[in-house]
């Protein structure tokens, strides 16, 4: 496939896997303002936390609270992201109404990340995933370190293409193929779309790049090529991998939509908006905005120490 699609989904992360690998704890409040202005700048797919354990994850407490404060708007979900059934138990009690769950598909990755190997979290997701669904919840499905992984460097496509497959099976609606240490380029990314899809359909099928090498753009490019029409970014470029040393951010969602733009792809988002988003959670954390977007319209720069 060559043709571009008409029109690209853009899920915005920057709440949750974003501000969860930032060394600044903001208040729940701040998180919800970040979220409302993402949803008020035409995003539909926002993460808004996570139910972890606020002693591996405190950037992600008072999740809940989050949630709490955030109005309905129709169309519009926010989804949280649940490691176990005493996870989803939280997000339960409240009130989401979608759940992701995380695979890797490098086993030293899913070791030193969930502490368990890949099996193993499946047969962990499994009655999650379906007590989520009798509750009537959608559930996201994310696999990490699918072109790379900072232990077992580069990882076969068909690898991938099985926990992808498994998640599916599990009964995820989407899958979510993320390159967690940011090493991929065009072609190798553009090539493992294509494997995947031979096994999960591509209209289930999203990406997740990081721009630790600069590739991230071109990568997202090279796969809207291959079919896809979701992609997942995060705002202001928040965020990185704790497991992955010298990873840097998700791409930055300005970026992405800017790109989208000169193509005519349509995603239903105001860059302004999403800029202003930008620069209020950068202005938030006290650190320049990494959107290359949002420095070149003057965004926000990191206040210096006095």
């Amino acid at each position: 496939m060559s043709e571009l699609p008409k029109a690209v989904r853009l899920v915005e992360v920057g709440p949750r896997d974003g501000l969860q690998n930032e060394s600044a704890h903001l208040p729940a409040a701040v998180r919800a303002d970040l979220i409302m202005r993402l949803a008020e700048a035409g995003l539909t797919h926002i993460e808004a936390g996570a139910f972890v354990s606020p002693r591996w994850v405190p950037q992600m407490a008072a999740t809940a609270e989050v949630m709490s404060l955030l109005p309905q708007r129709p169309g519009v979900s926010y989804p949280v992201l649940v490691p176990n059934e005493k996870g989803l138990d939280a997000a339960l009690e409240a009130g989401a109404r979608e759940i992701a769950v995380f695979a890797a598909a490098s086993q030293s990755f899913s070791q030193r990340n969930i502490n368990c190997s890949i099996e193993a979290s499946m047969e962990r997701f499994a009655p999650v995933v379906e007590r989520a669904l009798d509750a009537g919840l959608k559930v996201r499905g994310y696999v990490s370190c699918v072109l790379g992984c900072p232990y077992e460097g580069e990882i076969d496509s068909s690898a991938v293409a099985w926990v992808a497959r498994e998640l599916r099976g599990l009964g995820c609606y989407e899958i979510s193929l993320g390159d967690t240490i940011g090493v991929g380029t065009p072609g190798r990314a553009r090539a493992l779309v294509k494997r995947v899809s031979q096994d999960v359909p591509l209209p289930e099928l999203a990406v997740h790049f990081h721009d630790t090498y600069g590739q991230a753009l071109a990568n997202i490019y090279a796969c809207l090529l291959e079919g896809v029409s979701v992609v997942d970014a995060s705002v202001a470029g928040l965020g990185g991998c704790p497991y992955a040393a010298g990873a840097s951010g998700n791409v930055a969602s300005e970026d992405v939509v800017y790109m989208l733009n000169g193509l005519g792809i349509r995603s239903g988002i105001d860059l302004d908006r999403l800029v202003a988003a930008g620069n209020f959670i950068s202005e938030q954390i006290g650190q320049s905005s990494r959107s290359r977007v949002a420095l070149a319209r003057g965004g926000a720069v990191a206040r210096e120490e006095v």
